[in-house]
């Protein structure tokens, strides 16, 4: 027998029993690393709360400029997302103001407004200035003639910028921040929310243990050749589902919360997010997204096991783009925008399937013979 081929396992034998106990070894060892990785989470709840909080707390904040500024009901109408696509690849651009003094455009210095929020700065008519100094201090400021209301060539009174410092201006500014905020409605749920996101983050911290204590039971089973074919297409497999994962946390998290959000200044209607649907949301979407990104090599398996072929998969094109389409509609929420932005990298994944099977090996693992 040539010993370069020879298996590790060709010469074992065990029963049904010895079976059994490894299984509850290494479920054991997979259950210790999930206890330790969910206590590690647990630790640090906040900052991953805070992490999965970020998509909303920006469209929050987002949409707060936004309806500060005043530009309702028709703004959806007249982007559609292209903003938000500008945000995304060029980053949000700085708040600017006019300098009185030289006329030129500054940056609003953000981190300085939230070291004082006590104070504001407020642009006033000095005309009215004059007349609120005059009722004060009558004799340092003397009442200046009023303007002839009927001249209306008259040119406009000139204004003032003014700093003012009060702890009500400070209250003002934490309901504008609570108001940029998710909500609980009752006295456990920010509690449950800990605890539910620490035992998801926990289960994602531990899965590569897990599997690996699960893969070394079940390879146990196979053969050299039928390991190989699991360790390609088993990194393929976690490749896409981490792309189609951080695909919509960074990409169509943005997209989808603007659009929705945007209906809300539309019907003028506050928006309320409570913290425990945003986790679901948060944690549900990007799951259907990285499932969904697995279509190449579901592809590649149906015509492997010779239920399609490459030539059906080019002529049934058409129908698949309907058929991504419908699970597109599926798997996400009631909005057009999230569908869009799952079925199209869906059709381009789709044509990767389709150069997949051509590229790929076209022995089946199942057919090999094992090694001897």
């Amino acid at each position: 027998m040539n010993q370069q081929t020879k298996d590790l396992f060709d010469d074992s034998s065990m029963t049904f029993g010895e079976h059994l106990e490894i299984l509850r070894v290494h479920l054991i060892r997979a259950i210790i690393g999930l206890v330790i990785a969910v206590a590690i989470c647990l630790l640090n709840g906040t900052a991953l709360v805070d992490f999965i909080r970020r998509p909303i707390d920006r469209a929050l904040a987002n949409y707060s400029d936004v309806a500060v500024d005043d530009d309702v009901a028709s703004g959806w109408q007249e982007d559609w997302g292209l903003d938000t696509l500008s945000e995304l690849v060029f980053g949000k651009p700085p708040k600017t103001e006019i300098d009185e003094e030289t006329g030129e455009v500054v940056v609003i210095d953000e981190e300085e407004k939230l070291a004082h929020p006590d104070v504001v700065k407020v642009r006033v008519s000095t005309a009215e200035l004059s007349k609120a100094l005059n009722r004060v201090v009558p004799d340092q400021f003397p009442q200046t003639p009023e303007p002839d209301s009927t001249d209306t060539e008259a040119e406009p009174s000139p204004t003032v910028t003014l700093t003012l410092q009060a702890p009500e201006f400070a209250q003002f500014q934490a309901t504008v921040e609570q108001s940029r905020r998710a909500v609980t409605l009752n006295v456990q749920e920010a509690f449950l929310t800990y605890v539910k996101v620490s035992l998801i983050a926990g289960l994602v911290l531990s899965s590569p243990w897990i599997f690996y204590q699960l893969w070394l039971f079940v390879a146990a089973g196979l053969y050299p050749h039928e390991r190989k074919f699991v360790y390609l297409y088993g990194t393929m497999s976690l490749g896409l589902f981490l792309v189609g994962a951080a695909f919509c946390f960074y990409a169509v998290f943005p997209f989808v919360l603007n659009f929705l959000l945007k209906f809300n200044s539309t019907l003028e209607i506050s928006p309320q997010i409570r913290i425990s649907e945003w986790i679901s949301f948060a944690v549900m979407l990007p799951l259907m997204f990285g499932i969904s990104f697995q279509l190449p090599l579901a592809m590649l398996f149906l015509e492997r096991i010779s239920i399609f072929t490459v030539e059906q998969y080019r002529e049934q094109r058409r129908m698949a783009i309907l058929v991504i389409a419908i699970l597109s509609m599926i798997l996400t929420p009631a909005d057009p925008m999230s569908m869009l932005l799952m079925m199209v990298p869906l059709i381009g994944l789709y044509e990767l399937g389709i150069k997949l099977c051509v590229w790929a090996p076209s022995k089946s693992p199942f057919d090999a013979e094992p090694s001897v």
